[in-house]
């Protein structure tokens, strides 16, 4: 695919990175070729939380993912940083709508710490729900959240796998311009 578009970075991010924001990481990188895909130039995944810091994924979330065929999987658990996360992803996708509410509230932060700086303020990632691309690769503003399956079986792993990969899917196919 030739495209003059130019390539984005995308963070995902949950509370913990151990369950559903690494998932989504191991999807999205699985479906662009571990982000050798020309529309993507980085992608990586944290949590709001430092709970799991430097923690591999949740074993369900690799047992999920390598029954997808997804079995080059690797992470560190790592814990959102701010302020440069906001400057270095372009796309800052939340599971949940207490982690985007977490986000947005750091956004805010760091828009009035740069305050008189209207083009880095500009530059921000842009925060909202992953699911914002739940159907039809279009946004929409509602969003569908990824619940949390870290307390639950491993059906919440496969429906937060799921989900993911439509997102991703959809989400490719808004920068791809076929919505």
């Amino acid at each position: 695919m030739a495209t003059d578009k130019k390539p984005v970075s995308v963070l995902f991010v949950c509370l913990g990175n151990i369950c559903r924001s690494t998932m989504a990481e191991g999807v999205f990188r699985s479906l662009t070729q571990n982000a050798s895909h020309p529309l993507i130039a980085q992608i990586d995944s944290c949590g709001t939380g430092a709970y799991h810091v430097g923690s591999r994924p949740d074993s369900r979330t690799l047992m999920t993912l390598n029954a997808h065929g997804i079995t080059d999987y690797t992470h560190k658990a790592r814990k959102f940083a701010y302020p440069d996360d906001f400057h270095d992803f372009d796309y800052i996708f939340a599971m949940d709508k207490e982690n985007l509410e977490d986000l947005e509230d750091l956004r805010e932060r760091r828009a009035k710490e740069l305050k008189g700086n209207e083009a880095a303020v500009a530059n921000m990632g842009q925060v909202m729900l992953f699911g914002a691309f739940a159907g039809e690769g279009r946004k929409s503003k509602q969003g569908e959240v990824v619940r949390d399956p870290y307390y639950g079986g491993n059906d919440g792993f496969e429906k937060a796998y799921t989900q993911v990969k439509r997102f991703s899917e959809n989400f490719l196919k808004h920068l791809e311009g076929d919505e």
